[in-house]
């Protein structure tokens, strides 16, 4: 990672960082479809992502999520477990829900708990800037309902589609 990274977290210390000096990293999927840009405040505070210890892995992560016009920068998909709250900071945009589609706007704030499908749209003008907060539980699954597919995370990442009729039992006797 570049720009500035805290010092390892210690209990009893403080840690502190500028987010102007935290390099913004980018995405996009193989196709183009999503893509999008962040930074990722708590790894520049010491967040070790991999890490089961919560000293390292903190309790929940902090992104300030960039979507230039017209992209979406992820999936519509749910968590497993996960909680995620969103503040919109500046542009506008559409968020997709299991009811439909609401707008988005500077000032907005929302939270997805788990199971509940959402996804972002920047159909405005100018970049969607967002404050993303979640809560990062250990061994978190999605389900991504446009495609009918779920990624597990163990052993290791990777994604799965299901199988209609499916038997709990397949496969084991």
């Amino acid at each position: 990672m570049t720009g500035h990274q805290a010092d390892p977290p210690k209990r009893g210390r403080m840690r502190k960082v500028n987010t102007n000096a935290i390099a913004e990293f980018t995405w996009s999927s193989p196709k183009g479809k999503f893509g999008g840009a962040g930074i990722q405040v708590s790894e520049a505070l010491g967040r070790k992502p991999e890490s089961t210890d919560l000293l390292e892995r903190h309790p929940f992560d902090v992104e300030i999520m960039r979507v230039a016009p017209g992209r979406l920068p992820y999936p519509y998909h749910a968590h497993a477990a996960q909680w995620e709250f969103y503040h919109v900071i500046s542009g506008t945009g559409t968020v997709r829900h299991a009811e439909g589609t609401t707008p988005i706007e500077a000032g907005d704030a929302f939270i997805f708990l788990p199971g509940e499908p959402h996804q972002i749209v920047n159909d405005g003008s100018v970049d969607l800037v967002v404050y993303v907060v979640a809560d990062n539980p250990l061994n978190e699954a999605r389900y991504f309902p446009d495609s009918d597919k779920c990624s597990v995370p163990l052993p290791e990442r990777r994604m799965i589609r299901a199988t209609p009729k499916l038997e709990y039992t397949d496969g084991e006797e």
